[in-house]
């Protein structure tokens, strides 16, 4: 920015009279009063960028820009344009993780910028608190949203939010007066094209979900003053189940044979499992040309190159085993990319891990605004500048509490973990509990059928969505030639696990009984249980999760199933 400055004339001027003196210093002073102090302050909020973040419900790692020769996966067989254009001409986020691998938690984190358990209420799914309100850790938190807000953004979202709305101006600053559809894309696109839709109405039906989008966006904008900069979130929930079943084929192309050789060595490799994971990276692809619309929107007000831009989800994968509420990569490693041009160097790969608690810190930097007190994020922005990540943390701190209430009899399965760039330590501190909930209705005379564990997800494990991929599993639980999947995605685990990612990028061979990687893993759980006990960790006080405030309390002569 060039610097308004008086001219140096002013103040060379020879021998004035005492009169032109007087005429001169007062139009020095004025020029002071007009140019000076008034032209700084005015300047800071047009210099302020807008913030725009598009975050997909229950999106893992997916997208084409991550496709490895190395490493076959599921990205080889992805189209992702629009994020593929973000992460080249700024960041891509190589290991990138959530704070917690559930929908409540991982975005209050985010909103946070704190380790998901010290959220209170906001700690776990749908935000219980049994207890005195106003003893709820929740209330100290304001987050980056308000923060922006009071320094005259304009801010908004649409679609899900999924925690308390107040921190985000309340449900009026929930713009989707043109609609909703795409958060059941498949749904609708499949609904509006029949049985015999072609190429030509498939395109049709997908560009009115589109046109929903910018039209949301739109209206978001209208309520935004003259160069005021604003905030916005674009929260869509196609990636959520349910899906119609196909539709990965039939809408976007993806052949589930073309899986076959790329499938992860947890998931059983047949058809129907196939099929279902190219349902889901279909939905990704939705999400991905949905976000063309808003950076198009941007680019057609001249707005998108003064914006940060981030493209990101809330955890990995749903109804999978090792998925959503498991912090295993699959659940919780996520899409990240961000631009903006002359604060990101362009083309850069972060390979060191960050969490998604690091954006509050960022987006208020970015603002010209300190972080929250309390916030556990770190400002992302001076690595970014020059592509120095150095100075970055390096790890990310990842878990979960109680997900779905009724998986195990109320009470939660509890787990922290610690990403590094080459190693994954878990503690499970609940091992004697089933990691994805009971068996429940499996033990009835008359057990739920495939189908309803296609769309039931309280029948059996509530803590991994209903779909085909749990009905195949669950009614398959019992073929030895299937028992090692079995065992990774739905088997009890020990207290601690332990993961070489050189040699086992998919973390299924526990190494932590290994003394040759003691001197490692003790130094990651020391690091590990530092953070807990700086950050007040309750489940350092053993069952704190298990009773209130943070979860019901157990009538007296009643007794819950492990």
């Amino acid at each position: 920015m060039t610097r308004n400055t008086p001219n140096r004339e002013l103040f060379l001027c020879a021998s004035p009279s005492p009169a032109s003196l007087s005429s001169q210093m007062n139009r020095i002073l004025l020029l002071f009063l007009l140019i000076g102090t008034p032209l700084a302050s005015r300047a800071a909020p047009d210099n302020k960028p807008n913030i725009v973040l598009l975050f997909a419900d229950d999106l893992g790692r997916y997208a084409s820009a991550y496709g490895d020769p190395q490493r076959p996966s599921a990205n080889d067989i992805v189209s992702t344009p629009v994020f593929d254009r973000i992460a080249e001409e700024g960041v891509l986020g190589w290991n990138v993780f959530v704070s917690a691998p559930s929908c409540s938690p991982s975005r209050a984190a985010l909103i946070s910028g704190r380790h998901f358990f010290r959220n209170g209420s906001h700690s776990q799914l749908h935000s219980p608190w049994h207890g005195n309100r106003t003893e709820d850790p929740w209330n100290e938190v304001k987050g980056f949203g308000l923060l922006l807000q009071e320094a005259g953004y304009h801010i908004g979202w649409s679609h899900k939010m999924h925690i308390a709305e107040d921190r985000m101006g309340g449900k009026a600053n929930n713009f989707r007066s043109a609609g909703g559809k795409v958060n059941q894309f498949s749904q609708n696109v499949s609904r509006v094209i029949g049985e015999d839709g072609d190429k030509a109405s498939i395109k049709k039906a997908k560009q009115q979900l589109y046109d929903e989008c910018r039209e949301n966006f739109r209206s978001f904008l209208s309520k935004r003053k003259p160069g005021q900069p604003f905030y916005y979130s674009f929260h869509p929930t196609n990636p959520h189940r349910k899906w119609t079943k196909g539709s990965g084929k039939r809408l976007w192309g993806l052949n589930p044979d073309a899986l076959a050789k790329l499938m992860p060595p947890f998931l059983p490799n047949v058809p129907e499992v196939r099929e279902d994971l190219a349902d889901y990276l279909g939905e990704g692809m939705a999400f991905d040309r949905s976000c063309e619309e808003i950076i198009s929107e941007l680019e057609s007000l001249g707005e998108l190159d003064n914006t940060l831009l981030v493209i990101s989800g809330d955890h990995g994968a749903p109804g999978f085993p090792r998925g959503k509420t498991n912090c295993y990569d699959f659940g919780a490693r996520v899409l990240f990319a961000a631009r903006w041009p002359g604060h990101i160097k362009p083309g850069q790969v972060i390979s060191k891990p960050i969490s998604l608690i690091d954006l509050a810190p960022t987006f208020l930097a970015a603002a010209g605004l300190k972080p929250e007190t309390g916030m556990n994020g770190q400002d992302l922005l001076p690595a970014l500048a020059k592509g120095d990540h150095r100075g970055l943390r390096g790890w990310a701190l990842i878990g979960r509490e109680t997900h779905v209430n009724t998986a195990r009899g109320g009470l939660p399965y509890s787990t922290r973990a610690l990403r590094t760039e080459d190693y994954l330590l878990i503690m499970n501190f609940t091992p004697d509990r089933t990691p994805m909930g009971n068996p429940l209705k499996l033990n009835d005379p008359n057990p739920p059928s495939y189908q309803q564990l296609e769309n039931s997800t309280r029948l059996a494990f509530g803590d991994i969505d209903a779909g085909p991929t749990k009905a195949w599993m669950v009614m398959n639980r019992n073929n030895p030639k299937y028992a090692r999947h079995w065992a990774l995605g739905f088997g009890p685990r020990p207290p601690e696990e332990f993961y070489d990612l050189t040699s086992d990028p998919h973390q299924i061979n526990n190494l932590a009984g290994n003394k040759a990687y003691d001197a490692v893993r003790e130094g990651l759980q020391a690091l590990l249980m530092d953070e807990l006990r700086r950050n007040k960790d309750p489940r350092l006080n053993g069952d704190t999760f298990d009773k209130p405030p943070y979860n019901k309390r157990t009538r007296p002569g009643q007794t819950r199933r492990q």
